[in-house]
């Protein structure tokens, strides 16, 4: 029911909200959709009470104005209350741009994302503690039994943890990144004063650097937000910034990026007071907030001055006293997912992760392989058994002693049948069948995660081999790969354009800003030595001039750099001489 033309008469409102009626609201009010925003109604059970607040600003049933502030808020329609029953809520077509005072933290709607982003992270991070920490509190017994969730004598705090891990996860999100940006795209606009400040901002922002560390991180969190923000006093220029998915909750609409909410805890929190900032960025302007909540609450909004951390913002916010105006129409942050689509969230804008099931199976079964086999090495060790005529005693309440480096010793009153002396135990390791099994799972994971194993240094002979079998032997790594520059492109175009319209905007430079064009290329770098073999045979073919033998060997110089390389080539080997052939006469 969302119809701004609908009229909405109090007999509709209370079946609406299920037997509350809004006592002050006229006979019948028509909902406009002059402007954006919420309205919430609270009912007390028992005592016949309800309160209105429009915007998080309660207003009072008796209050003259409530009809006219009703009407102002746009059209309504209704979704399924909270948690408390006696709270009812109606909520118009707009946005509720910051969280209210006292909503649940993180988002119940979020809460699955997060967990799962909870456990990509620790299998990224690499740390022991940080997945037995994970596996350990886990909800689901299944997931407690893994190995890095077990709990038994062999883990108690004070003895060595002798699991091993595998960093194959971390590998496969390095991988992803360097098939992506090992090498920079190509960013190019037509105008060629904006070109060069493009290519300045890109340098000065180390953009290559950025680029790199947001596509790995994006491989392992199922994706990554690009954010462009300022500082005039750190630099003056716009600045282009990664942000975490796991410290962010973005708006969609038809799958577009509306608005979205970065938030992170400050220093200073405990397990009873966390201090949350939000920076909400929406078209046109950046929002601040402090929050002074718990760890399962967001609590009450305070302002920005009463914690350190953002203290410094509360000079550059506008009249509101809430918020930065961008001057710009364009979001200043962009949402690059990793691959879609989600497959346990179907239908949704968040991209799913290298790590997506089943392939969190495989890295425990990697785990558990190599485990197993450090313990083989461990029991393998060489140790002696040996009488106790052997040892030294070491006097009261000091046991006994082996020493091993004795090369004489004694006679002993040992009977010659009795066959006793020192016998050397020693166990096999079972290093052919830990390896085939080690190497298969890792084949297995990466083909699971879209990745070629050779990509992985899997199945290669150690041979030198050609580009064209390099690419066929890392076919499903260059198909991954252009999937996600497919992504990659529009959210790369989309900041550069901004730090175009920014640095214009704010910082006075005079160029024309454009939205550029993002290429990637084809990820395959040839040799010195296959670059010449092609253009030999090129060229015996008589299939290519001079001057694209030229570009081809130097793909980045300019055409004015190519035209002198030619001239220079013809000259040496006298082929811009003219043909003297060509001036004799024709015999009658």
């Amino acid at each position: 029911m969302n119809d701004p033309n609908v009229v909405f008469k109090p007999a509709l409102l209370r079946c609406l909200l299920g037997g509350l009626f809004i006592q002050d609201a006229p006979l019948a009010f028509a909902p406009t959709a002059l402007g954006l925003g919420y309205l919430r109604v609270h009912r007390r059970s028992g005592r016949g009470e309800h309160h209105v607040a429009v915007n998080g600003t309660r207003l009072h049933d008796a209050a003259p104005d409530v009809a006219a502030q009703l009407v102002a808020y746009g059209p309504l329609f209704t979704h399924a209350p909270d948690d408390t029953p006696d709270v009812h809520v109606i909520t118009t077509g707009g946005r509720m741009p910051l969280p209210e005072n006292g909503f649940a933290w993180p988002p119940p709607a979020w809460a699955p994302y997060y967990d799962a982003m909870r456990i990509d992270d620790a299998w990224y991070s690499g740390d022991r503690k940080r997945l037995a920490r994970v596996y350990t509190n886990h909800p689901r017994p299944t997931e407690r039994r893994r190995l890095w969730g077990r709990r038994s004598f062999e883990h108690r705090l004070d003895r060595r943890d002798n699991r091993l891990h595998v960093p194959l996860p971390g590998d496969i999100a390095a991988t992803s990144a360097d098939l992506l940006f090992a090498d920079m795209p190509t960013i190019t606009v037509e105008d060629t004063a904006t070109q060069e400040r493009l290519d300045q901002l890109l340098d000065e922002d180390r953009a290559q650097q950025v680029f790199l560390a947001a596509a790995e991180q994006a491989a392992a969190l199922s994706g990554v937000f690009l954010r462009v923000t300022w500082d005039r006093e750190l630099a003056p220029r716009p600045l282009l910034t990664v942000m975490q998915p796991d410290g962010a909750v973005p708006e969609w609409r038809f799958g577009m990026l509306r608005a979205v909410n970065f938030w992170r805890e400050l220093d200073g929190s405990t397990e009873a007071t966390v201090w949350r900032h939000f920076e909400r960025h929406e078209s046109g302007r950046i929002v601040h907030a402090l929050y002074e909540g718990t760890g399962e609450n967001v609590g009450r909004r305070v302002p920005l001055t009463e914690h350190a951390d953002t203290a410094d913002l509360v000079d550059s916010l506008n009249a509101e006293g809430d918020s930065i105006t961008t001057g710009i129409q364009q979001l200043t942050a962009a949402y690059v997912p990793n691959m879609l689509p989600n497959r346990l969230h179907r239908g949704s804008p968040i991209g799913r992760s290298d790590y997506a099931a089943p392939v969190y199976d495989l890295f425990d079964a990697l785990d558990e392989t190599w485990t197993s086999w450090m313990r083989d090495i461990r029991l393998a060790r060489a140790r002696l058994i040996v009488p106790d005529g052997y040892l030294r005693n070491e006097g009261a309440g000091r046991g006994a002693s082996f020493d091993d480096d004795r090369e004489v010793w004694h006679s002993l009153k040992v009977p010659p049948n009795e066959g006793v002396g020192i016998t050397l135990n020693q166990f096999d390791i079972r290093v052919e069948e830990h390896s085939r099994t080690a190497e298969a799972i890792m084949r297995q994971a990466a083909q699971a995660a879209g990745y070629s194993p050779q990509s992985f240094g899997l199945d290669g002979e150690g041979q030198p081999v050609t580009a064209t079998e390099v690419d066929s032997r890392d076919a499903r790594s260059m198909v991954t790969r252009r999937k996600k520059a497919g992504y990659w492109r529009h959210g790369v175009a989309d900041m550069c354009h901004v730090m175009l319209l920014l640095d214009a905007k704010l910082f006075g430079s005079r160029i024309t800003p454009d939205r550029p064009r993002v290429e990637f290329g084809d990820g395959v770098a040839e040799s010195a030595e296959q670059t010449a073999t092609t253009l030999d045979l090129l060229n015996r073919a008589g299939a290519v001039s001079t001057a694209t033998k030229v570009k081809i060997l130097n793909p980045t110089w300019d055409d004015t750099a190519v035209q002198a390389e030619v001239s220079a080539i013809l000259a040496e080997t006298g082929a811009a001489a003219p043909d003297p052939v060509g001036n004799f006469p024709m015999a009658a």
